[in-house]
């Protein structure tokens, strides 16, 4: 059965992306009634209020990352609190942000599970594969990176952030929703063998197949981590993004995603990032992510 004691922890940095705005993500949520729609599930909910830490200096990169020192001190303030929620017995959920957070999210998630014994699973819920390097990005911006970083393919201070390298390994991840790979950044996907379930994918066989292949090996000691970047979505219902990518799931094929993963029951922590309400239409992107939230938290049209 799912936790049913969360822990909201907003992390307001647009530290790791190209565009500002992604720091009144948190507050967006909020607005959108995240609290009182999850508590009107049966859960139990603490808001811990907003992480602290440096202000974004908007610099160009340094040796092939943007902001690399403040980006580890955002990481480390996450990992601190995402660990002690899960040694708390609770359920964290990260309200971001840019994605460069996960960074410090699924490094303390991987901490927790090799101490419980439990097999990691990370759905990656994207636009973006989110594997880039010094070497192979084109921006410099580390919200393209933290996947490689967990995998131990980052800067130092990043890929040891949990006391372990690699933090975890690419067999780990799943990928959905992609459909914007850089083309340095394909070629280190492709070694790496992440498993990626891309657009083309979800166009060919369809979100049902897709989430039961994602899911497939998902049993009783599988602690589950999603990371929902909100770019995952179509940017014609989801436009407070800053780095939208057309083409992506519509409206019931995410909700269908969110209820397949509700089912497994196996949902341990959540990171919402990307959030940019700089770019959105009245909070528009806000409450449709909450609403996709409630799905993965067993809303559904019937009592299945």
């Amino acid at each position: 059965m799912v936790n049913k004691t969360l822990s909201l922890i907003g992390v307001p940095t647009d530290i790791g992306a190209g565009h500002r705005g992604a720091s009144m993500g948190p507050e967006a949520l909020r607005v959108a009634n995240l609290v009182a729609r999850l508590e009107r599930r049966g859960l139990d909910v603490v808001d811990r209020g907003n992480l602290q830490g440096p202000l974004n200096p908007w610099q160009p990169p340094h040796n092939g990352y943007r902001h690399l020192p403040e980006v580890v001190a955002w990481n480390e303030a996450v990992h601190t609190a995402i660990y002690a929620e899960l040694a708390d017995g609770r359920l964290p959920v990260m309200l971001g942000g840019d994605h460069c957070l996960a960074i410090g999210s699924i490094s303390a998630v991987a901490r927790h599970c090799r101490e419980q014994g439990k097999k990691l699973r990370v759905l990656w819920l994207d636009a973006h594969a989110d594997f880039n390097t010094a070497e192979a990005t084109p921006s410099g911006n580390i919200h393209g990176m933290p996947v490689a970083c967990l995998c131990g393919n980052g800067p130092k201070e990043l890929i040891e952030l949990g006391g372990h390298l690699p933090a975890t390994t690419p067999d780990v991840f799943r990928q959905i929703g992609i459909r914007s790979v850089d083309e340095g950044e394909k070629r280190l996907v492709r070694e790496s063998r992440v498993s990626i379930f891309d657009m083309r994918h979800i166009d060919e066989v369809g979100m049902k197949r897709t989430m039961e292949e994602a899911l497939s090996d998902v049993d009783d000691n599988t602690h589950l981590h999603i990371s929902f970047d909100v770019d995952f979505l179509d940017p014609t219902i989801a436009p407070g993004v800053g780095t939208t990518v057309r083409g992506g799931p519509n409206y019931r094929e995410a909700q269908l995603c969110m209820e397949m993963i509700a089912d497994t029951g196996r949902m341990g922590s959540l990171d919402i990032v990307e959030l940019n309400p700089a770019f959105d239409k009245k909070n528009q992107t806000a409450r449709l992510a909450v609403d996709l939230v409630e799905s993965l938290f067993g809303k559904s049209t019937l009592i299945r």
